[in-house]
């Protein structure tokens, strides 16, 4: 329990890092998207090798995980991007609640990639996480948001197709500090010509947000990171959505938005399904638990 008490407090630090970076990446203004990315990427790319280098690590790719290591940087670095599109054009709460459909799009992922069959709880959970999507997506015609919503969407999408390879990949031995250096250098080198062809300048302001854009987003990593050490992610993935909690009183005191009524409705939908799903998984390893002390 204490190690599970543990892996909460760095979850929610972890919450709070990511959605100081999505804020500090509003907050950075009106440079391209690409450029944000790259600055985000770059500072993540350094605080990775300095860790690999400290603590002394071999960097090495298996053999037989390479596929999964670039489809992970692929997806990974998409997801990232078009997740970055849609915080400057959506509500902070908006883009920070699509970014977290990923863990159902990892369910959905997971059966292809990783021959996992889903629980007849876990399709219903997806689905019913789709149609709390759409009531922050509003495909209407009207919905001068719906691009980026879709973008948005495509970021949640990006975000789960890279976890399930970081699971390939790890359950064939290759280790986390060597993944995180291939897509922080993945990204970078993604989005490199297009901050060369469209570079904005950016005023010593800026770039104190972009670092501590990168800052509050390496906090995030290593928060969560420690966290699953404490704890497996089953029993942790539910706080992981504080960080919406928090990105909507950023947005609320900082940018002054109030999330519209149908928004409302899909995170009460999406946020309730992630606890069910949470509360039942929890209550199904304390039945089998229970079953094996008993026997």
């Amino acid at each position: 329990m204490k190690g599970q008490l543990k892996g909460i407090i760095c979850i929610v630090i972890a919450a709070v890092g990511f959605s100081f970076m999505t804020f500090f990446v509003r907050l950075a203004g009106d440079l391209p998207t690409m450029q944000k990315a790259f600055f985000r990427n770059a500072f993540a790319l350094i605080i990775a090798v300095g860790t690999i280098l400290i603590e002394k690590e071999k960097f090495e790719i298996p053999k037989n995980c390479r596929w999964d290591i670039f489809f992970r940087c692929l997806f990974g670095t998409t997801g990232l991007i078009a997740n970055f599109y849609a915080i400057d054009r959506l509500d902070l709460a908006d883009s920070n609640m699509l970014n977290k459909l990923s863990p159902f799009f990892a369910i959905i992922i997971s059966i292809p990639i990783l021959k996992e069959k889903p629980s007849k709880i876990d399709i219903g959970a997806t689905i019913l996480a789709f149609i709390g999507a759409l009531f922050i997506i509003r495909p209407t015609g009207s919905n001068m948001e719906l691009i980026p919503s879709l973008i948005g969407l495509y970021g949640g999408f990006g975000a789960g197709t890279a976890y399930v390879f970081v699971r390939s990949a790890g359950g064939k031995g290759a280790k986390t500090p060597v993944i995180v250096i291939c897509f922080s250098l993945f990204s970078c080198l993604l989005t490199l010509p297009f901050l060369i062809i469209s570079y904005v300048p950016m005023s010593l302001k800026q770039w104190i947000i972009m670092i501590m854009a990168g800052l509050s987003a390496a906090v995030g990593q290593f928060a969560i990171t420690t966290a699953y050490k404490f704890a497996p992610a089953k029993k942790l993935s539910v706080f992981d959505y504080l960080q919406v909690i928090f990105a909507t009183l950023w947005g609320l005191i900082f940018f002054k938005e109030v999330p519209v009524l149908s928004s409302i409705i899909g995170y009460v939908i999406i946020l309730g399904v992630a606890f069910v799903r949470w509360e039942r998984t929890m209550k199904m390893e304390k039945q089998l638990s229970n079953c094996n002390d008993n026997s």
